[in-house]
């Protein structure tokens, strides 16, 4: 056995508090150990080229790379060693700069101490290491998308337009999500629904588009290439294939609730079609509301309909779909601007969030798109905006909602053009203008006369003789100044989709800390998730504006295409093995697998693995009582020779 260690400065990340001189003299005393070499960027085209050139000569038959975390560059080295022959599982990672130099940048001996241990631990695994040879199976080309906003429709375009099979899964009645209820688009100030109307009049057109409005998901099994996905397709009560949208029998419809389209600001009828340009192109009936449905009274709409489109007795249908790959798109949320007591959302009238003031705005909404206040019919004079609403506050949401410095900037535009007698105060921590003609668009606004910028947060919002009384302490000015408005729009912070959380806990994916869905890798796998075959873009991944979403969506179905229009693909290398001399069949595995890749044969007694269901997480090989479950390369003698050399000292 001939080992070769491989030690990557990382330029100063690593060489800056390791001494990689000391590490490669005592790593030449490990057991097996025939070559120890120490380069600049290991990662980089000739350090690849050493390793290779080795395992050529013959002089190394097993790998040991000391440098960053096996997540950004395990694949690279993995490639390397079977470009030269050797089998890509007899290689070993060890972290010597996420684990070591990063962690003790103040202490270089204790971090070269903790370098030499950690290439030692690794030496002693890949001594134990046997070769895994790779596995196939065929991949199904059906692709599962959930959620319809802007980033499911696109995926789901490109996707079809490469030949796939796509199905469209989304909770709502329509699909469009948050795009469809903003009225323009910063900072070019582009009508939104000119843009997103004709992409989702080609996803109703598109044969290789199955539609499922209304619809969500129960459950999903299976692995990569063969899902296996249950979805309840909700009653309309209005058949689709008979509707001709004419609106007749909302007009009749004695029964009026808040309209969620225009943020409750309006009223819509219990038989509705969400907004004129909703897709499917169809009403629907809230069963809810519905005097028919809830007490057996009413009936007007079916007696109205000219095309006999009502369906009482419609019910719900359960779906099972066989996908190959799934790509998550499910959006996101605005935070509730209850929880911040102190601008008092709850409890005084002409506080309105973003969304909201979206809708005002909107010819489509409310008030026609006349900047009035819904609640008492009034012009306001004075309108406070008022950024990070919630955002970058520990009480709330820690972090930066990425897009409403540009939205209340776009709202105060919006005011400020439409009324030039009114006066809009922008209260900011700071002004964050990144996209692409952002800070044009940001200096735009900051040259309008009767737009103000105030740098501060402001204080408890009350109310005083029929205004909206807010104090700020300015801090460039650095005077405390006191607002009477009559109006102040929150440009709130945005959560993930809180309707996701049964999907994730399905799927097995992991979250960030701000409780998005967590990407493989973020700079080199930002579209996939540590499931193989699943995806993820737009907001669910993280917070964005309309073209990062965009464009996301379109590396998302990319990514799916590179995965199924091949046919195959490779099975998970570290999946398990089962001894059947030491398995007595006692059912465990299968209680703890979270991929159900494991039965018990009922005839034999034993434990079976499908392993192309299997990902290699090691449960029930940590779970089984007689130790029949092995884990390729990860077995308790390959640990335990890892914690000896870590124990020596």
């Amino acid at each position: 056995m001939k080992i070769g260690v491989y030690i990557c400065h990382c330029g100063k990340n690593i060489a800056g508090v390791v001494d990689v001189e000391k590490v490669a003299k005592e790593a030449e005393k490990f057991k097996h150990v025939s070559i120890v070499r120490h380069y600049t960027f290991m990662c980089s085209k000739k350090g690849q080229e050493l390793i290779k050139e080795d395992i050529k000569s013959g002089r190394v038959d097993r790998v040991v790379v000391a440098a960053c975390s096996p997540k950004m560059h395990e694949e690279t080295f993995r490639r390397a060693v079977e470009e030269a022959g050797l089998n890509g599982y007899l290689l070993e990672i060890a972290n010597i700069r996420e684990q070591c130099s990063w962690v003790h940048g103040e202490n270089p001996k204790e971090a070269t101490d903790k370098a030499i241990d950690l290439i030692h631990a690794a030496v002693m695994k890949v001594s134990k290491y046997k070769p895994i040879e790779k596995r196939e199976f065929k991949v199904r080309r059906e692709v599962l998308i959930i959620g319809g906003g802007i980033s499911g429709i696109r995926a789901a375009l490109d996707l079809a337009k490469a030949g796939l099979k796509v199905y469209l899964v989304e909770r709502e009645p329509t699909i469009g999500g948050n795009m469809a209820r903003i009225d323009k688009t910063f900072p070019t100030l582009d009508c939104s629904l000119c843009i997103l109307t004709p992409l989702m009049n080609e996803i109703s057109t598109n044969r290789n588009i199955t539609l499922l409005t209304n619809s969500e998901i129960l459950n999903v099994e299976g692995r990569v290439g063969d899902f296996k996905v249950k979805v309840l397709v909700k009653p309309r009560y209005v058949r689709m294939d008979r509707c001709i949208s004419c609106g007749l029998c909302a007009e009749k419809c004695p029964v009026k609730v808040p309209d969620e389209y225009n943020c409750g600001l309006s009223m819509r009828k219990a038989i509705y079609k969400p907004f004129p340009q909703a897709i499917p192109s169809t009403y629907i009936i809230d069963s809810e509301n519905c005097l028919k449905l809830n007490k057996n009274i009413c009936g007007i709409c079916m007696k109205i309909c000219p095309t006999q489109a009502i369906n009482y007795e419609d019910k719900a249908v359960e779906m099972e779909l066989k996908v190959g790959a799934i790509i998550i798109a499910t959006g996101y949320e605005l935070l509730d601007p209850r929880k911040i007591s102190e601008y008092n959302y709850d409890g005084l009238k002409d506080i309105y969030t973003g969304m909201e003031f979206e809708r005002i705005y909107s010819a489509e909404g409310p008030t026609k798109g006349r900047i009035i206040s819904p609640r008492n019919g009034k012009t306001p004079r004075k309108i406070g905006i008022i950024l990070c609403a919630g955002s970058r506050d520990e009480r709330y949401l820690p972090y930066c909602c990425n897009i409403g410095c540009m939205a209340g900037l776009k709202h105060a535009y919006y005011i400020a053009t439409s009324n030039p007698e009114a006066k809009v105060y922008i209260f900011y921590t700071d002004i964050r203008a990144t996209g692409k003609g952002y800070e044009e668009f940001y200096r735009r606004i900051r040259k309008m006369k009767n737009i103000f910028f105030i740098r501060g947060k402001p204080m408890e919002i009350e109310e005083e003789n029929g205004k909206l009384k807010v104090d700020i302490y300015d801090t460039n000015a650095g005077e405390l100044f006191r607002f009477k408005l009559d109006m102040i729009i929150l440009e709130t912070g945005l959560i993930p989709n809180p309707n996701v959380e049964k999907i994730i806990s399905t799927l097995k994916v992991s979250r960030s800390m701000d409780g998005f869905i967590l990407e493989a890798h973020p700079k080199l796998r930002p579209v996939e998730t540590a499931i193989r075959g699943i995806y993820v873009c737009g907001c669910a991944q993280g917070l964005k504006d309309i073209p990062a979403s965009i464009a996301q969506a379109s590396a998302a179905a990319a990514e799916t295409m590179k995965l199924l229009l091949k046919g195959k693909v490779e099975a998970e290398p570290y999946t398990i093995e089962i001894d059947e001399e030491k398995c007595s069949g006692c059912g465990i595995c299968t209680a703890v697998c979270p991929y159900n890749a494991i039965r018990v044969d009922s005839e034999r007694g034993i434990a079976e693995v499908d392993e192309a269901s299997c990902r290699g997480c090691g449960t029930c090989a940590a779970a089984c009582p007689t130790k029949a479950i092995n884990q390729r390369n990860f077995t308790d003698e390959v640990i335990s020779s890892a914690l000896t050399a870590i124990l020596r000292r």
